[in-house]
């Protein structure tokens, strides 16, 4: 199991993105814009650069929704590779089964 500072604080981070992903995302297209001044560009780039960190969705981690795992997750399903087996074993998985041959 992880540290529970460490699940928060990806909460944290992954509404952070939430919030800030439409203005990170003007910013982003003005900086990128070609047809734009230099100066307006150069101005929304220094705008992106104080908006927090934390609010960048690049800084959210991957982690299982069980056990706060940071490793060997699975996108489809949200969980490590030991909660899948954990949860697919017992039943709970609609449609997974343990493979055999």
């Amino acid at each position: 199991m992880a540290k529970v500072s460490s699940v928060n604080r990806n909460a944290k981070r992954t509404a952070m993105a939430a919030r800030d992903k439409g203005k990170r995302s003007a910013l982003k297209n003005i900086v990128m814009d070609r047809t734009l001044p230099v100066e307006d560009r150069f101005e929304a780039s220094l705008k992106l650069a104080e908006l927090p960190r934390n609010g960048s969705r690049v800084r959210v981690k991957l982690l299982c929704r069980v056990s706060g795992r940071s490793r060997a997750n699975y996108r489809k399903f949200g969980l490590s590779r030991i909660a899948l087996r954990d949860l697919a074993s017992s039943g709970q998985i609609p449609g997974m089964v343990k493979s055999s041959w």
